[in-house]
């Protein structure tokens, strides 16, 4: 049985997911299983086409209907068979010795959940920081690029539209789980799709909210972390 399984939704980025494989042939961890969820792309994803002259297992490919990221996530859990699990987003590509640091953790410190680090997104530098619930609870600062034990991994809330990583997070807290923090930038995202729907903190405040063309998208934001609020007695 392979120790770790990669779950990548993939919808409609061809190109980015070749990258991300790629970046995945070059990890120094490779007792590895890849499974790809195909959530309803128009054409269909062939995956030997993708995964072809990478020199890595032939993923296994899921197709469902349209269904979003968390129910493709979920499927991908279901599928997945290793002891730990991560889900790679199709545009992020990985320092190569990434997985090989978070299994390190997690095998050395059985009361650790999931683990995770720093990213960029673009250019930006992303920090995260040590575990603390009451942080948390005021910020999300862990991506959905963390590796976690099975054995304590649970359900993407299927019906939330954003922050479904902050409420994975928040819930697994709320569970007595522990997550620990490699302070290290181990993975890059492209600015695409919905993590693009990022805005700098000071564009939520009066008055710049207010401007033309970044209502619309503050107020969205708004509901959708009041959502989580209301979900978490934040």
């Amino acid at each position: 049985m392979p120790r770790i399984s990669i779950v990548i939704p993939f919808y409609n980025q061809k190109e980015a997911l070749r990258q991300a494989l790629d970046s995945i042939s070059k990890q120094t961890v490779q007792d590895i299983e890849i499974v790809i969820v195909d959530d309803g792309s128009n054409p269909r994803l062939a995956v030997d086409e993708c995964a072809h002259g990478m020199g890595i297992s032939m993923p296994l490919l899921i197709r469902q209907e349209n269904k979003g990221a968390s129910a493709a996530r979920n499927r991908g859990l279901r599928e997945s068979k290793a002891e730990y699990v991560i889900f790679w987003d199709a545009d992020v590509t990985a320092e190569p010795t990434m997985i090989e640091k978070m299994a390190k953790v997690l095998e050395e410190d059985a009361d650790v959940s999931f683990v995770y680090s720093n990213f960029y997104f673009g250019q930006k530098k992303m920090p995260a920081r040590s575990f603390d619930l009451a942080t948390l609870r005021r910020l999300n600062y862990i991506s959905s690029m963390s590796l976690i034990r099975r054995s304590r991994a649970i359900q993407w809330d299927e019906s939330l539209k954003r922050f479904q990583d902050w409420d994975l997070w928040l819930t697994m807290a709320e569970q007595g789980k522990k997550g620990m923090w490699i302070d290290e930038y181990l993975f890059r995202a492209v600015p695409r799709g919905t993590m693009s729907a990022w805005l700098p903190s000071f564009v939520y405040q009066k008055p710049w909210k207010w401007l033309p063309g970044l209502g619309r998208r503050v107020t969205e934001y708004e509901e959708a972390k009041a959502v989580i609020g209301k979900k978490h007695d934040l």
